[in-house]
């Protein structure tokens, strides 16, 4: 693996004075980095900060307003990615570019088939899949359906559709954002293995200890411009967390002892099933009292999502009962149950956060547009809701150029800022949310954790489920494990370690009394 400083290293891919305007921002402005031979090259930088146009214009998807791109020495001008990929240059998108009904082996050659004749040779992409999954330690079943596999698994297929192109540049943005602790243990090794291997990878994240994990160089990106190159070994998370902010970060947030009141969330033998119909929910118990923060750790793939969906009223209960503020909600419809005080953060945000050709200032408003302050006989008052849009946007350093642009332009790290815009504002009693800070920077994760200890410091109870184990630790008083459905044992986070969550989250029992 080729090191930073090494005079001797090749460049494989060289930017040079990049520049990309859109109405309104400048995304990049005069960026240069270059790439080198078997290396990981690190691109770290807060949500908006230009991470991901940049690598858009060297894999052909935008264009350049000015500046020189070098891939191999020569110089290219990119019309569209199968250009880029034509280059050897393959990149793995934050949110993946598979079909959900198509199985492994389909996605893979979709856009490069094989073929006999005038029929489509599956037999032969099936073989060059097996060679390529054994080659980069990459196992992905060729006959599997895409939309049956979990995130870490599709990941993998895409990474295998890239190496398929025969791409020995890869680009990873934000490769980690929605694996397990667990997956990304097992993905560090295959990127390793990838370099190892002669490929060369550009790794765009916002996540400090990762970059320090797997970085040979690390290039720094605020407002659109280089703030810094370092070495792995010559960075620490305060030194990069401040290049990327523009100030000090605290990792740790600050909160008092609770005082919690009375139980505003009761949830008894809750029972739920998955879209499949497979009970993934199987008598849970938990309660949630004003004025505490209740974690849920948990490996993925728990029942996490079906447990939030079901106390928040998207999908229904097969048992058991749900109690909110003293009121038997089981069955409640969403907007009934927001309507009592409750929020409620999703986990998937493209899915169940926003809708995403709205504008900013109409999806801020999503659960409140009917009530008076931004309605009066059925009819919207756009000045009331582009109003509360520009306060909640300037509040929550929502980066946009106006509140009237698609949702859908702006970075996933921005799309979760106005989520949490909207649902922490007004008069809550219970937050549920879950993982609140995915695909956030180091600053937007320290002002969000400021917000979430804030409300339950004014006695909001917060159910938080979270697969990020520093953040179930950092916020929450008590932390449940969730496992297979039901809750594997309750904890005081002031008594609680790493080591013993993560034997409940993997066997269910402290092994204590196995």
């Amino acid at each position: 693996m080729a090191q930073a400083g090494n005079s001797t290293a090749r460049p494989v891919l060289e930017i040079e004075g990049i520049t990309k305007t859109f109405p309104g921002v400048v995304a990049n402005d005069n960026v240069s980095l270059t790439l080198n031979q078997g290396e990981i090259h690190c691109l770290l930088g807060e949500n908006g900060a230009g991470k991901s146009t940049l690598m858009n214009m060297v894999f052909g998807l935008y264009r350049p307003d000015s500046g020189i791109i070098r891939v191999r020495g020569k110089e290219v001008h990119f019309e569209d990615s199968g250009e880029a990929i034509a280059q050897g240059i393959g990149m793995v998108h934050q949110h993946f570019q598979l079909i959900p009904v198509f199985t492994v082996a389909e996605n893979i050659v979709l856009g490069n088939e094989i073929t006999r004749g005038a029929f489509l040779d599956l037999d032969t992409a099936r073989r060059q899949i097996d060679a390529l999954a054994e080659r980069y330690g990459l196992a992905v079943d060729p006959d599997a359906t895409v939309g049956d596999l979990s995130v870490g698994e599709q990941q993998r297929v895409e990474l295998v559709k890239a190496l398929f192109r025969d791409a020995d540049i890869l680009i990873l943005d934000e490769p980690t954002a929605v694996l397990t602790p667990g997956e990304v243990d097992d993905f560090f090794e295959v990127v390793k293995s990838l370099t190892q291997q002669g490929k060369s990878i550009i790794f765009i994240t916002h996540k400090l200890r990762e970059v320090l994990a797997v970085a040979d160089r690390i290039t720094v990106l605020r407002a659109g411009q280089v703030v810094g190159t370092t070495t792995a070994e010559g960075a620490t998370q305060q030194s990069l967390a401040n290049l990327m902010v523009g100030r000090d970060v605290v990792f740790r947030v600050d909160k008092a002892e609770p005082d919690p009141g009375e139980s505003l969330i009761r949830v008894q033998g809750l029972r739920a099933q998955d879209d499949r119909g497979v009970e993934t929910v199987s008598g849970f118990d938990v309660e949630v009292r004003a004025g505490e923060i209740f974690g849920i750790a948990g490996v993925e793939g728990n029942g996490q999502r079906e447990l939030v969906e079901t106390i928040c009223g998207m999908r229904p209960a097969t048992g058991g009962r749900i109690e909110m503020l003293g009121k038997d909600a089981t069955g409640w419809s969403p907007r009934k149950i927001n309507e009592l005080g409750v929020a409620h953060i999703p986990e998937n945000r493209s899915k169940h956060g926003v809708v995403a050709q709205y504008s900013i200032a109409d999806n801020l408003v999503l659960n409140r547009y009917h009530h008076r302050k931004f309605a009066r006989r059925g009819v919207r008052n756009g000045a009331a809701i582009n109003g509360e849009a520009i306060a909640l946007v300037e509040q929550f350093d929502v980066r946009t150029p106006g509140v009237d642009v698609a949702i859908d332009t702006l970075s996933g790290g921005n799309q979760q800022k106005v989520i949490v815009a909207r649902e922490l504002t007004g008069d809550l009693q219970v937050l549920v949310v879950a993982q609140p800070t995915r695909g956030l920077d180091v600053g937007s994760i320290e002002f969000i954790h400021r917000k979430i200890i804030e409300l339950r410091d004014r006695g909001v109870a917060v159910l938080l489920v979270s697969a990020e184990l520093d953040e179930i630790l950092s916020l929450s008083d008590r932390i449940g494990v969730l496992y297979r459905g039901r809750l594997a044992g309750t904890v005081d986070a002031d008594d609680a370690t790493r080591e013993e969550l993560g034997l409940l989250m993997a066997t269910g029992t402290t092994g204590e009394h196995s």
